[in-house]
């Protein structure tokens, strides 16, 4: 970490305030945070975080900058946009977009970087809020090798597996292909799990069973056992808006690419449903109540 004398993180949300509170616990450098919103801020200085005031306050003073957004307009109005990130960068530093973003934004960006001679990783993330809160996300990362190894350390302090996943861009690739697995796979057990109750199995039962079987996933134990069983789908989890996001960029992703995503559709038209019945800020496993109407 010797070349990296301190870290910025933009964007602390559900995901983004848990890995600040990581980073600044275990990196051993000074991190500066900017956030809209005051109150994870200040929940955050109680761990040693700095706040900044602003955007390019930030970037004047790290060495590094980390970036987790909602989407792609936040992602370009922070990276790209008046008095954001690469208007204040300058020569050497690395830049990280760790938010879940259409490829075609790290393109640009990491384009914008290069003109300036500054370093670019799209590193979107996955796995639960729980895995931020633990510090053991999946980092997938796209750029330069070199880079990477630059970054590792500060990433290895929120995540426990760290891809190098090929060029600028695939980072976004291999999430948005994650994204779009997971919730095609809950879909497919909301209707297996629907149809087993209506058949007279106990569902909790029917979840377990399906768990010690060939049909056994991470969104079986997770989002099936700990959520859909329960009818419990909160509020600050992973909810039916981003996961209308994150598969719609996939099915964008997939036309680029010539693939007609027909399951992704679908589950695309299950969540826009959800949505339409109030539920747009529930987890996504919402989903089940309505395959059960």
């Amino acid at each position: 970490m010797s070349d990296i004398k301190a870290v910025g993180f933009i964007g602390l949300g559900v995901m983004g305030e848990a890995m600040c509170r990581n980073l600044v616990r275990k990196c051993g450098k000074p991190v500066i945070g900017f956030d809209r919103r005051p109150e994870p801020l200040e929940r955050l200085e109680k761990d040693g975080v700095k706040r900044a005031a602003s955007i390019a306050d930030l970037v004047r003073q790290v060495d590094l900058v980390l970036i987790c957004v909602p989407g792609e307009p936040e992602s370009r109005a922070v990276c790209l946009g008046k008095d954001g990130v690469v208007e204040n960068t300058r020569a050497g530093q690395i830049v990280v977009d760790m938010s879940t973003v259409p490829p075609s934004v790290g393109r640009d960006v990491a384009a914008a970087c290069a003109r300036k001679s500054v370093d670019f990783l799209d590193a979107p993330i996955a796995r639960a809020r729980f895995a931020a809160i633990d510090g053991t996300l999946s980092i997938m990362a796209g750029g330069d090798a070199d880079v990477l190894k630059r970054a590792h350390p500060f990433f290895a302090t929120m995540g426990t597996d760290i891809t190098h996943c090929g060029g600028t861009g695939t980072g976004q690739v291999m999430k948005l292909m994650n994204n779009m697995v997971v919730y095609e796979n809950l879909n497919a057990i909301a209707e297996a799990y629907t149809i087993a109750k209506r058949a007279g199995m106990d569902g909790t039962l029917f979840l377990e069973t399906l768990a010690k079987g060939s049909g056994d996933s991470f969104v079986c134990r997770n989002h099936g056992l700990k959520s859909m069983a329960k009818d419990d789908h909160p509020e600050n989890a992973f909810p039916v808006t981003y996961v209308l996001k994150d598969v719609g960029y996939a099915v964008q992703l997939a036309e680029e690419m010539g693939v007609d995503a027909r399951g992704a559709k679908l589950l695309i038209e299950r969540m826009e449903e959800a949505k339409a019945a109030g539920y747009g800020a529930k987890y996504g496993t919402i989903i089940q109540r309505m395959i059960d109407k």
